[in-house]
């Protein structure tokens, strides 16, 4: 039944999308600032409509904890699934995410994230790379919109411990920005590269915040120990909830 409810699933994620891809490239063409917002707005819509047919196909539901403080501010989240960044627009509004460059280059959403104003990084490009997405973050920031950052780089599997990448320290310096820690357990219901997607409420947690003006040192290793153990608790209350 699990892999029937994911078969479905994944047909309507693909339909819908292909649909909606096709209906939004008018969006393209909408100059300016405008167009950055008309491609933010559907892209809100494209993530609300695939969450609710999560949850009714798959069964899967999400709850939230925590709250964001006002004003601009730094998010810094776990990633462990692809739906981390499909629920990024729902829970944050207008978010400015910093993906691998090479989303950029898949077509429909690498063309979308890119007009809706996401910010791409070249995760060899060194120095330069680093200064780049600096540049693009302080432009987006003045602009109020919420930064989110995966800190690790990558998605990590339930348990895994991958190193925490300089970017986030670099943003955090450069930026002068409140950061916001997000701790989630997504990773057990919708896996890195799973075709199942398991029934169940994924946890999305607002941790306190971490004030700007730390070494970057002691801001990394701040950051490390709020996100590492809230994930931990939150993949156990999920096993414990429905093992």
């Amino acid at each position: 039944m699990a892999k029937l409810r994911a078969l479905l699933f994944n047909i309507a994620f693909y339909g819908v999308t292909a649909l909606l891809g096709v209906l939004y490239l008018p969006l393209l063409l909408v100059p300016g600032k405008a167009g950055e917002r008309a491609m933010m707005a559907a892209g809100r819509v494209w993530s609300a409509l695939l969450l609710r047919l999560l949850k009714l196909i798959v069964g899967l539901d999400h709850e939230v904890r925590g709250q964001l403080p006002p004003g601009p501010v730094l998010i810094a989240a776990k990633h462990q699934s692809a739906w981390d960044t499909l629920m990024l627009p729902v829970l944050l509004g207008a978010p400015v995410v910093v993906l691998k460059r090479e989303l950029f280059w898949l077509p429909f959403y690498g063309w979308y994230a890119r007009r809706a104003g996401m910010i791409g990084i070249d995760r060899k490009g060194g120095g330069k790379s680093l200064r780049a997405l600096l540049r693009a973050a302080r432009e987006k920031a003045a602009e109020g919109r919420p930064l989110v950052i995966f800190p690790q780089g990558t998605r990590s599997a339930p348990g895994a411990q991958l190193p925490y990448q300089p970017g986030v320290a670099a943003m955090y310096g450069d930026l002068n920005l409140p950061v916001v820690p997000v701790a989630l357990n997504s990773g057990l219901f919708w896996g890195r590269y799973a075709f199942t997607k398991r029934p169940g409420r994924i946890t999305v947690e607002f941790l306190p915040v971490i004030p700007p003006g730390l070494p970057k040192r002691d801001f990394l290793a701040r950051l490390e120990a709020a996100i590492e153990p809230a994930t931990v608790q939150l993949e156990q209350e999920a096993i414990d909830r429905y093992r």
